[in-house]
């Protein structure tokens, strides 16, 4: 039997058909995963530093960026942070923190992220590291970064313990 469709349909049919197809998009280059470019900051933060590369440092905290230390009393802003740092950065060593087992965490909308990281010392041994950055500008910027040592269990009664008799003792006068 043969078919009733003329080859003229046919060719109207198989147009039809490409023109529903979906029209390729021009390739452009793909922007990095913005957990990769958030890594990137903090890898860019930690080498600064390695390097005592004053500049870069400080130009990858915000502007209303916060370093809290080690010691209770260490929380910097931005300004008082680099009047802090700027002796070690000055004299070419700053310090050096080789990180490890990051993790990094995106809002929703993208625009803020969060992260820990254990980082290497040859000071302090094992810290860790956490903060908040902001995109700002299209940059990545720190907007909290609080550095840590990390208390074993076992020990943190016998810390405590000296932690609160250095504050009990009578400060010593030059």
């Amino acid at each position: 039997m043969r078919s009733s469709r003329s080859p003229l349909s046919l060719s109207f049919a198989l147009a039809l058909t490409l023109s529903w197809a979906p029209s390729p998009v021009p390739a452009r280059a793909a922007e990095p995963a913005p957990a990769a470019t958030v890594e990137q900051t903090l890898d860019a933060f930690h080498a600064a530093a390695a390097k005592a590369d004053e500049e870069a440092y400080f130009a990858l905290l915000a502007p209303a960026g916060v370093f809290l230390g080690t010691d209770a009393t260490e929380r910097w802003d931005k300004t008082a942070f680099r009047a802090f740092a700027h002796p070690y950065f000055a004299k070419g060593k700053a310090w050096t923190f080789v990180p490890r087992d990051r993790h990094i965490d995106l809002s929703a909308d993208g625009r803020v992220a969060w992260f820990d990281e254990l980082l290497d010392s040859a000071t302090y041994g094992e810290c860790r590291g956490s903060g908040v950055l902001e995109k700002i500008d299209g940059a990545w910027k720190i907007q909290q970064y609080h550095l840590t040592i990390p208390l074993p269990n076992d020990l943190a009664k016998e810390i405590v313990e000296k932690i609160r008799a250095a504050k009990a003792a009578p400060a010593e006068r030059p």
